[in-house]
């Protein structure tokens, strides 16, 4: 058994020797392919074009940047403030959307391509876009930075295509957002101007009223010849001429009476009589006078500055070349005991 096992070891060790001789003696068949593959790895890792990748981080607002948008906007005026969250949710939104990824594929993507690149397939050239823009989104350990990363051949044009498709992100986004603060704003106004129609509205039926009640006073004052109020003296005169109200109206005498319809009647306007009617008309002509400036809100800020690559991300060029050495060595191998074995096999024959 000892014997035995010592003649397989050395028919293995004759096997392995034999491999590394029949290598051995193609050894320029195997180094001209490895040549041959590694320099066709090497040309096209140096023709192909490189690609460099920018990238930009997006957060939060700070709470200077969102404060023109929570402008009167108080729990006492019912409309409730904005918060971080709220506004940079809106940019959010806006940032992920297909529309802002089409809009930016039909006027930033496809007029940088030549005629010919453009002639083909609209679906394949949007997929090729996709893969070129890339939008990441919040992680664990920083779940309120989203990304946007834009690969191409131009270190500039990368640069600048990730800083416009941000901005593009945050204009819509303060759009948004101002649109609905002024919204919010006009009906608040209008919510204001039907209170203040309403005051108006029961202030003149009260002057009706008062006049009538005053007419049917005169009358009963012309009835009974009472031209003057009469003559009271001591504090009963104070306490009387504070009761000629209601049925005693017609104690004040028709001079009194008259004179106070026709001032009635002639009041042009009944607003400085209506109590709190300043108040409603200053707020709403707050609200009407309500505008935000794009330049004085922020929808996000940037995290670091946005610096133009100068290192290509492709061709990987180090990785290329040593596949090719690789596949060289493996296919001159493969090549070689093929030739071997046919010569072999012939040789027999």
């Amino acid at each position: 058994m000892a014997e035995s096992s010592k003649n397989t070891q050395e028919a293995d060790e004759i096997d392995l020797f034999e491999l590394v001789g029949i290598l051995w003696s193609q050894k320029l068949l195997i180094v001209s392919v490895t040549l041959v593959f590694t320099l066709l790895a090497a040309v096209y890792a140096f023709v192909t074009k490189p690609e460099y990748e920018a990238r930009i981080f997006l957060q939060p607002p700070t709470l200077n940047g969102i404060a023109d948008f929570n402008y009167g906007r108080t729990k006492g005026a019912e409309l409730t403030p904005y918060t971080i969250k709220d506004v940079y949710d809106v940019f959010a939104r806006n940032l992920q959307s297909e529309s802002l990824r089409r809009a930016f594929f039909a006027e930033i993507y496809l007029p940088s391509l030549s005629e010919s690149e453009r002639a083909g397939s609209q679906d394949a050239l949007y997929a090729e876009y996709l893969k070129k823009l890339t939008i990441g989104v919040p992680s664990k350990d920083q779940p309120d930075r989203y990304s946007v990363s834009v690969d191409s051949e131009s270190p500039a044009q990368a640069t600048a295509w990730v800083k416009a498709f941000a901005a593009r992100a945050g204009a819509a986004a303060e759009d948004e957002m101002i649109k609905n603060v002024t919204r919010e704003a006009e009906v608040r106004a209008r919510n204001l101007g039907q209170q203040i129609s309403t005051l108006q509205e029961v202030e003149g039926k009260i002057r009706e009223d008062s006049i009538t009640q005053l007419r049917e006073a005169l009358k009963v004052a012309r009835a009974i010849d009472l031209v003057d109020p009469p003559i009271i003296s001591g504090n009963v005169s104070a306490e009387f001429s504070a009761a000629m109200n209601g049925q005693l109206t017609y104690m004040r005498g028709t001079k009194a009476l008259e004179a106070e319809i026709k001032n009635l009647e002639e009041r042009k306007s009944d607003d400085p009589f209506i109590d709190s009617l300043r108040t409603l008309q200053i707020k709403q002509s707050f609200y009407k006078d309500l505008q935000v400036s794009p330049d004085s809100v922020s929808v996000y800020r940037l995290d670091g500055a946005v610096e133009q690559p100068d290192r290509p991300i492709k061709p990987k060029r180090g990785i290329i070349i040593g596949l090719g050495f690789v596949l060289g060595v493996l296919l001159g191998s493969l090549i070689a005991f093929a030739r071997y074995f046919v010569r072999a096999k012939a040789v027999k024959a």
